[in-house]
């Protein structure tokens, strides 16, 4: 079957258990698709077809994902290969050892098959901050494909991979999804293991999926979740068998539309696609009313004072000395030090340094930092009174816009960093949030809703977006490259 390509894992999965197709053949149809439509997307960092097979060659005797490839994000740490963040300053850096999230992967049977690009570590909302090249947008090639897990979210769109690996910071899965037209899950913070992950923000990162349907996007949580003693952040709380919340039954669910979230700047067609979701919801027995948020005005704010502060700490160890990239001819230390990061780093991730610095710094820590985790704090309590009010999800926009031109906002970062308004507040308060498609403008790009749900509820989310996925069909429709 040659458009094996196009396939979610569950239906590979199906092919693979009545053996009517086998895993070298699936990374043969993959790999062939890639060659024949990478160039237009750069979606990929780096492919290996022979790697790939080998892997293949020695899968495990059974696995929930046994013989089903699997795209990484290049922040993400495999033993023995370049993992760069898609940044100068780790060029030539082979890990000694897997992310945690990898070794479960292998003891599933998953292929590890590519490194999707994405914006230096993780510093974005377009993947054009690569130091590689821009990663484009699968249903128009002039527009961004969302960031910073923006390779992962176009291969997936673009049938160049089955399921996904991203993390997400303030938005990286959600928002690329959203834009390229896909399923992406943010788990639940220390849901997922961050061992291995290369780190932007400690207290906001995770590592989640990215699928072309809900049911691939549970399987695929089910498979990476859970504690780990390797990760001091990780909570040890039972994974659930999260496809078997895909029952369809949300018959008197309530879900809550946050008043803050639709003002001034939303498109007018990303407004009308959710006010569409939501009558779904409504035509299937869910509840639907307002809810306050009232914080939310100051995430944007919070966020890039704790996550650049955060950045400015954990590159701090990137300087030259111990791996990566090293200026040439340094004429002493201080010399390689300065030479080396500033000709590693890209200009987003020294804007972010400088900015984390800054707010960390003597006579501002207070003004800055303190205040901005007491807000955190607040924004945090916003969600729980609204899920300890009974209710079972909050509903919003994943973006503010359809995917923007490249180049748009490159010169603006202000109005760069807005694109992640309606994620943001999620990493900040460590609930879970699901983004799916949930429409299409009249220019054909794809549309995101977001779900949030209360802690370690992810199951419930899987259950609303799978029933209004069964509903629609936005889902099933795909690029035409």
């Amino acid at each position: 079957m040659e458009n094996l390509y196009s396939f979610t894992a569950c239906e590979l999965l199906d092919l693979l258990d009545r053996k009517s197709v086998r895993p070298e053949e699936i990374i043969d149809s993959i790999y062939s698709r890639s060659q024949s439509v990478d160039a237009k997307i750069k979606g990929y960092i780096r492919l290996d077809r022979d790697a790939a097979i080998g892997r293949a060659s020695r899968l495990p005797a059974s696995g929930r994902l046994r013989g089903v490839p699997v795209a990484i994000k290049d922040n993400i740490c495999i033993e023995g290969e370049l993992t760069t963040c898609a940044s100068r300053i780790l060029d030539g850096f082979k890990p000694p050892y897997d992310a945690t999230v990898i070794d479960k992967l292998k003891s599933e049977g998953a292929v590890i098959f590519g490194r999707a690009n994405m914006d230096e570590f993780a510093f974005g909302s377009s993947c054009e901050n690569s130091a590689y090249f821009p990663t484009l947008n699968p249903w128009d090639v002039s527009r961004i494909p969302g960031g910073s897990s923006g390779g992962s979210a176009a291969v997936v769109a673009a049938d160049e991979a089955i399921v996904a690996l991203g993390s997400d910071t303030g938005g990286s899965i959600r928002q690329p999804a959203a834009l390229c037209g896909v399923v992406g899950m943010k788990p639940t913070y220390g849901r997922v293991s961050r061992y291995g992950l290369i780190a932007f923000a400690s207290s906001l990162d995770q590592i989640g999926p990215l699928a072309k349907d809900v049911r691939d996007a549970a399987l695929m949580l089910g498979v990476i979740a859970g504690y780990d003693p390797k990760d001091s952040t990780s909570v040890n709380v039972p994974v659930p068998d999260y496809v078997s919340f895909l029952d369809g039954n949300i018959k008197g669910a309530k879900i809550g539309i946050p008043t803050e979230y639709f003002v001034g700047g939303l498109d007018s067609e990303v407004d009308s696609a959710i006010k569409q979701a939501i009558e779904v919801f409504k035509g299937k027995g869910a509840r639907v009313s307002e809810v306050s948020l009232p914080h939310t005005e100051y995430a944007v704010s919070v966020y890039y004072i704790l996550a650049t502060a955060e950045a400015s700490s954990n590159l701090a160890r990137f300087d030259g000395v111990q791996y990566g990239y090293r200026c040439k001819d340094p004429v002493n230390v201080l010399d390689m030090y300065e030479r080396t990061r500033g000709e590693g780093f890209g200009a987003e991730a020294k804007r972010r340094i400088i900015l984390g610095t800054y707010v960390l710094s003597s006579g501002y820590y207070d003004a800055y930092y303190l205040k901005a985790q007491k807000v955190r704090r607040l924004i945090k309590e916003d969600f729980e009174k609204v899920f300890n009010a009974g209710f079972d999800c909050i509903l919003t926009p994943t973006s503010p816009t359809p995917a923007f031109k490249l180049g748009e906002r490159a010169a603006d970062p202000l109005s760069m960093y807005l694109s992640d308004i309606f994620t943001i507040s999620v990493n900040l308060a460590g609930v879970p949030a699901l983004s799916l498609p949930c429409g299409f403008t009249g220019s054909g790009l794809p549309i995101g809703m977001q779900l949030i749900g209360g802690f370690f509820e992810e199951g419930k989310l899987f259950r609303m977006a799978h029933a209004y996925e069964s509903s629609t069909d936005w889902h099933k429709r795909s690029p035409q490259l």
